[in-house]
């Protein structure tokens, strides 16, 4: 399996993130629905709090990852879906803390509001992972 990061030289030098990736090869795609900061009880976690509600979501989607032998540098794209009025600094300072590798694709949304008034972040990704 090839993946190829793609940040051409005529294009703005993305921070944190990539312009596009290309998959090729035998592999296996984990589409990964949208996560919020919901632990293993059931309960919002870091209530109020962008930073810790992100690194659960992370926690969430690595477990998914796990579950299917695939880690988070497999993850080629997210969606992430803020709250309006969140300052995404705080998300992407627990994202970088937890985050090795070529960086994926991201797209970053603000909205309204999601589904519980307690969430403030909800992250659906994409990874690609070696077939066995």
């Amino acid at each position: 399996m090839a993946i190829n990061y793609i940040n051409p030289e005529n294009l703005v030098k993305p921070k944190g993130y990539s312009h596009a990736v290309s998959v090729s090869g035998d592999h296996q795609t984990i589409y990964i629905g949208g996560q919020n900061a919901i632990d293993e009880k059931g309960q919002v976690v870091g209530e109020g709090s962008l930073k810790e509600q992100t690194e659960q979501v992370l926690t969430n989607i690595d477990r998914i990852l796990s579950s299917v032998g695939s880690r988070l540098e497999d993850i080629i794209k997210f969606n992430i879906y803020l709250v309006q009025g969140q300052n995404p600094q705080e998300g992407f300072a627990a994202f970088q803390q937890r985050w090795k590798g070529d960086p994926p694709i991201v797209t970053v949304l603000f909205v309204a509001g999601l589904g519980n008034p307690d969430w403030l972040v909800e992250i659906d990704a994409i990874a690609i992972s070696q077939k066995d």
